[in-house]
């Protein structure tokens, strides 16, 4: 099984995708993650991607796409993944040629993004996550995300889960939907 979560900065997405990981033994990617790690380091590609985040832009289309497919392209994916934070542009899903079974939006309202990333910055203490950055993405979510959400809609792929539930219950939905 392939499975993508989208969702704004904040959501859930990465709580969830564990879960899932769990529950089907699937491993489980974040784009963030990865480009945090390039982030840290010391060559041309590291510097370029920490500039771009630490702004609260998003990485180009191309770059994200050789970035994440270069990662799926490894054995460990060849049985299904949970892909996390991929795609976030409709150029970056209709070039994405790995695919996906189910695309789960995790809806949670900008407030509560906002609520969730300043607890996290305390407890993580993370660079990219400045007020500027956290503004600069919630706005691209809104601007290039969420029509990705209308493409895979249209491919009745789409399962949208109120996000602003507990874990449990976010979850429970997750699961009930995925059964259908």
């Amino acid at each position: 099984m392939k499975i993508i979560l989208i969702g704004i900065q904040g959501s859930g997405k990465s709580t969830q995708g564990m879960l899932l990981q769990k529950k089907f033994g699937l491993p489980y990617l974040a784009s963030g993650h990865i480009f945090r790690q390039l982030a840290k380091e010391d060559t041309e590609t590291g510097k370029y991607i920490k500039e771009i985040m630490n702004a609260g832009y998003l990485i180009p289309d191309e770059k994200t796409l050789d970035i994440v497919s270069d990662y799926l392209n490894r054995t460990d994916y060849k049985n299904g993944y949970i892909l996390d934070g991929f795609p976030r542009t409709v150029n970056q899903a209709e070039a994405f040629d790995q695919g996906a079974d189910k695309v789960i939006y995790l809806r949670v309202s900008d407030e509560e993004a906002k609520k969730r990333i300043a607890i996290r910055v305390n407890d993580d203490n993370r660079q990219d996550e400045t007020d500027e950055a956290i503004k600069k993405r919630i706005e691209s979510f809104h601007k290039f995300t969420e029509p990705v959400l209308e493409h895979y809609r249209t491919k009745n792929l789409l399962i949208e889960v109120n996000g602003e539930q507990s874990i449990e219950d976010i979850h429970k939905d997750i699961m009930k939907k995925l059964e259908k």
